[in-house]
């Protein structure tokens, strides 16, 4: 499996380069590198420019081009473009609050839905999927993409993927946005915890 880390997104929320913005001395999407590696044999941070991607150690750079369409469903097909046929498991960089038990418990399931084989197991909190997280396979590429060029909403196109939904906490599955979320996150990953 394949941890693709999506950082292809404009920030103008948090005024650009969110992905090497700072949270508790780290790059935003450290953590969501640390947790894909807990699953995936090749992780890489995908985007527009690597001048928007931070250097993690480990981690490879997959540069998503063209620059258009800029929709998080282009960096997921062409994350598994170049997965060369592998599941890719996906977390968006600004998601730092994501931890190893959130990947393990999607990769179980998705383990478990051999059988089916459908196109993506999505994580979900309170029964809202989040198409920010969760495995997406080969057969999904072609929707994703012209999901991506039509500028439909991501969480449209995932919809339509008719994915395995997995149930996690909602505390996992926030997203860093702007300054002031990203000094909350901040404050919060500085105290000391178990990130499993």
């Amino acid at each position: 499996m394949v941890g693709a880390i999506l950082a292809g997104g404009a920030s103008r929320r948090m005024g650009g380069r969110k992905a090497t913005r700072a949270a508790a001395g780290r790059p935003l999407a450290a953590y969501p590198a640390d947790a894909l590696a807990s699953v995936a044999d090749v992780v890489a941070v995908v985007g527009k420019s690597r001048d928007d991607l931070p250097a993690l150690e480990g981690v490879e750079v997959w540069d998503d081009e063209p620059v258009e369409p800029r929709h998080p469903a282009a960096g997921i097909a062409h994350a598994l473009g170049r997965a060369g046929g592998r599941d890719i498991l996906v977390c968006a960089a600004d998601m730092p609050f994501v931890g190893e038990a959130e990947c393990r418990s999607i990769a179980a399931a998705a383990a478990g839905d051999e059988g089916s084989l459908a196109s993506a197991v999505l994580a979900a909190a309170g029964g809202e999927v989040e198409p920010l997280l969760g495995i997406y396979r080969a057969d999904a590429r072609d929707l994703l993409l012209r999901g991506a060029i039509e500028g439909e909403p991501t969480r449209s196109i995932a919809a339509a993927l008719e994915p395995v939904v997995v149930e996690l906490d909602q505390a996992a599955l926030r997203s860093v946005n702007t300054p002031e979320a990203l000094a909350a996150a901040d404050r919060e990953l500085r105290q000391p915890r178990s990130r499993t």
